[in-house]
């Protein structure tokens, strides 16, 4: 058994002295807005789809040991796992860190939550003494393409970590404030290709246009930081950072035993799966006497051959997601909600994986388990669409016969579904849940960026889950390719339906469609179950169309309407139609 827990900052300085509640509120929105002006900058200067566009980024404020302290609404996988990139590379480098020093690493021994997500690490130093470090800002985004076997660097059946992209560990990309084109070149599309079927980055120059927007915005950011200090002190600001953590401890411990005291019992269960069966069993163990707890993943299954393993620090960003979920106040994120949790993970399991074994996966959809999991263990909602349906396609890099490399390009988008409802609340549909908090890309975008047609993107009806309360719906979208591509998908909900709970029903599942040209002039259009995960070569005209699931229902219904049952599971018959065979109806529309 391995304790997981990160330490956070609690030397002696820790302050214990009254505060003042609106200095408080002021400081916590100070440094939120100084995350805020980050994130506008990156979204301003930044160039790929997935970051200027679908906001797949974060940016946040950590204080000089690594711990969170603010940030902006962004992604939650992200900025619970940031602080741990953070203290890693503190760790490793110590006091070789100098002003204009800038850090990159996406390794997930070094914090990394997948190889995609690049962070960017900013030291911020006292003006009075440019020895001491006074913050870190750091940003993290999702880049399209990195290298690996596919384009997009999200290959959903990838065994090995190499396979998804360029691995760096902790790399100098700016020293002493001179700017390193040559290593960033180097780790990203020659190393990646030395591996067998790989390639590197097919979109180097977007790679680092958007690496060069996440340096600016973290210089943004400490400029912000030393101009808080300049308009009041060191020390002030200092002391209400801490205070601010220590406000979030408070009230996470106040939650805990409200949760103990509501369920009538300190012990807490829990366990849900993933498609292929792998269990995430949840023992949660509260002293209310002291509102701390032990959150026990004993029971959980073992590392997996494909990628659906989650790096440490994802299941630390799952869990302190679930804590700020649960507080009825409205605080920042931050490294308090932790203090009172113990995580236990046990060796070996999917969940505290090797360094060799692969992780995309487990970011975007192995994250949506472990919450699930532990929003049931504390009966706080149904279950959300617990998937990130990840869609990637692409074209370029390198011919694995001839080892020539051609420039070429990789998309990445994930795609809504329904929320879960919970005692009060319907869950809403088609919106990101959880984990994730990005955009769509603009229809209109998507189709001058790529050879696509966006066909339909809606609500998908009755796949929310009834109950008193209904769960949310889950979409529909149709996407046309107009050239052959490599299409990847990678998603979860596909033969395990999202929970309903207290008497509500189960959200309806999600199912992926392509729609298949004929190779010869006579020949029959196929429609293709592809199942959950999978790589497939479309050709022009080829359609793929994703039905993602809704959300779990909560509560008995007042009135059950048994028409609306029957037509809900009529409705998931249809989507099933034709199974691999012709019909009008699969015909698609050019």
């Amino acid at each position: 058994m391995v304790n997981e827990s990160q330490q956070t900052d609690q030397g002696p300085s820790r302050p214990k002295a009254e505060y003042d509640p609106i200095t408080l509120s002021l400081f916590s929105n100070r440094f939120m807005c100084i995350a805020e002006a980050m994130g506008r900058s990156l979204k301003q200067t930044s160039i790929s789809t997935n970051i200027k566009e679908r906001l797949d980024f974060s940016c946040a404020v950590f204080s000089p040991s690594g711990d969170l302290v603010a940030n902006a609404p962004f992604v939650p996988v992200h900025l619970g796992s940031m602080s741990w990139s953070v203290k890693y590379q503190l760790k490793l480098h110590g006091k070789g860190l100098k002003d204009g020093d800038v850090i990159l690493t996406n390794s997930p021994m070094a914090g990394g939550s997948h190889l995609p997500d690049l962070t960017v690490i900013t030291p911020c130093f006292d003006d009075e003494d440019p020895t001491k470090i006074i913050f870190f800002t750091a940003s993290r985004g999702h880049h399209s393409d990195i290298g690996g076997i596919l384009p997009g660097s999200m290959p959903p059946t990838s065994t090995q970590l190499y396979e998804e992209g360029a691995n760096i560990h902790s790399m100098k990309i700016v020293s002493n404030g001179y700017y390193d084109h040559e290593a960033l070149h180097k780790a990203m599309v020659e190393d990646p290709a030395q591996y067998p079927g790989c390639s590197g980055s097919r979109s180097f120059r977007d790679v680092e246009s958007d690496v060069k927007a996440q340096i600016a915005a973290n210089n943004k950011g400490t400029n912000l930081l030393k101009a808080l200090v300049k308009e009041y002190d060191l020390k002030t600001v200092h002391s209400y950072m801490d205070h601010i953590k220590n406000n979030a401890e408070q009230s996470v411990r106040n939650m805990l035993r409200k949760a103990a005291k509501k369920a009538g019992t300190n012990v807490l269960h829990a366990v849900d799966y993933l498609d292929d069966g792998s269990p995430i069993s949840l023992k949660i163990t509260i002293d209310t006497q002291s509102g701390s707890a032990i959150f026990d993943f004993e029971g959980t299954g073992p590392e997996l051959r494909g990628n659906l393993n989650a790096p440490i620090c994802v299941v630390h960003a799952a869990v302190i997601y679930c804590m700020r979920s649960m507080i009825g106040e409205d605080i920042p994120l931050n490294a308090g909600c932790l203090v009172p949790i113990e995580i236990l993970i046990p060796e070996g399991c999917l969940l505290s994986p090797s360094p060799e074994s692969a992780v995309c996966g487990g970011n975007v959809m192995t994250s949506q388990r472990i919450t699930d999991t532990v929003l049931l263990a504390f009966k706080a909602c149904a279950a959300s669409q617990g998937c990130c349906n990840n869609l990637s396609f692409g074209a370029g890099g390198k011919n694995q016969e001839t080892g020539e490399v051609v420039e070429g390009w990789g998309y990445y988008e994930t795609i809504a579904g329904g929320s879960g409802a919970g005692d009060g609340w319907h869950g809403t549909s088609g919106v990101h849940c959880h984990m994730t908090n990005t955009r769509i890309t603009d229809p209109e975008i998507l189709e001058r960026r790529y050879p696509v047609i966006l066909h339909e993107f809606g609500f998908r009806t009755l796949s929310g889950g009834s109950g008193k309360y209904k769960g949310g719906e889950g979409c529909i979208r149709s996407i046309q390719f107009l050239q052959p591509l490599s299409v990847s998908i990678l998603s979860e909900r596909r033969s395990r339906s999202p929970y309903g709970l207290e008497g509500g029903k189960s959200g309806s599942k999600g199912l992926n469609l392509w729609i298949k040209q004929p190779k010869e002039k006579n020949g029959k259009i196929r429609t293709i179950n592809v199942g959950g995960k999978g790589t497939m070569q479309f050709g022009t005209g080829d359609k793929l169309i994703l039905h993602t699931p809704g959300g779990g229902g909560w509560g008995i219904p007042e009135n059950l309407n048994e028409n609306e049952e029957e037509e809900k599971l009529l409705n998931q018959a249809r989507e099933w139609e034709p199974r691999g065979t012709w019909t009008d109806k699969a015909q698609p529309d050019f």
